[in-house]
């Protein structure tokens, strides 16, 4: 999925020509030009974030600190090897372009992308985790289980009190589970005596849990829901 997202980026940046590249050649060349540079960008890009981000979250380094920082470092490879191959392409480059200001160029862009992309993660809670924070998988979950959720790699085991971080997937942790539920979601699995009621938000239903959560059901799983008893009639999804 983020690589589809840095590829429409790349596409888009293409059409635009920022930086005067629309007087480069014809569009499909602007546009296969932009496209390679940002899914290459966006693959060193999210391969720093990934490493870097939950070390910083352990030490409190905020975003505004090392998302420049990683920007700057990893863009240093990328501005020479996204400038050799903009040279082949448009030889008049090479004098109208230094490597300075190409680098600048990048640095710019590349910043602003990837702090969005940073702070759409950390608003819809998939954000990496640090290692640290994650427990030891339980051989099995106790009664007191009211619903999975995923993080990112991990899980998070909700409790009737607090909730516990494990790293594994979510169909090993289902597998652990020795209850009645439900995968409602691609990211949640349900305890089925957890839950006291829905919720309707237009053509969105969620399930309210005896902790206060509401946990997003899948217009997939509707269905499979109804058939096992937990949703009346009135609890349907229009298609």
């Amino acid at each position: 999925m983020d690589v589809a997202g840095f590829a429409v980026t790349g596409a888009v940046l293409g059409v635009v020509g920022p930086f005067g590249s629309y007087f480069n050649d014809a569009l499909p060349m602007r546009v296969a030009y932009w496209t390679g540079l940002f899914v290459v960008s966006g693959i060193v890009f999210g391969a720093g974030v990934r490493w870097i981000w939950p070390r910083a979250q352990a030490r409190r380094v905020s975003p505004i600190v090392w998302v420049p920082l990683l920007v700057a470092v990893a863009d240093l490879p990328l501005s020479l090897v996204g400038r050799s191959i903009a040279v082949a392409l448009w030889p008049p480059l090479e004098q109208a372009l230094g490597w300075g200001e190409y680098y600048a160029q990048s640095l710019l862009v590349g910043t602003i992308y990837t702090g969005l992309y940073v702070a759409w993660r950390s608003r819809s809670g998939t954000a990496p985790i640090a290692d640290a924070q994650a427990e030891t998988p339980p051989d099995r979950w106790g009664p007191d289980l009211i619903c999975l959720q995923m993080e990112d790699h991990y899980v998070r085991a909700h409790l009737e009190q607090g909730s516990r971080l494990v790293l594994m997937t979510l169909g090993q942790a289902v597998a652990r589970t020795g209850q009645e539920g439900l995968q409602i979601h691609r990211s949640w699995w349900v305890a089925r005596r957890a839950v006291t009621g829905t919720v309707r938000d237009g053509r969105n239903l969620r399930l309210r849990l005896s902790n206060g959560i509401e946990a997003p059901v899948a217009r997939a799983a509707v269905a499979r829901l109804r058939a096992a008893g937990w949703l009346d009639a009135e609890d349907r999804l229009s298609s």
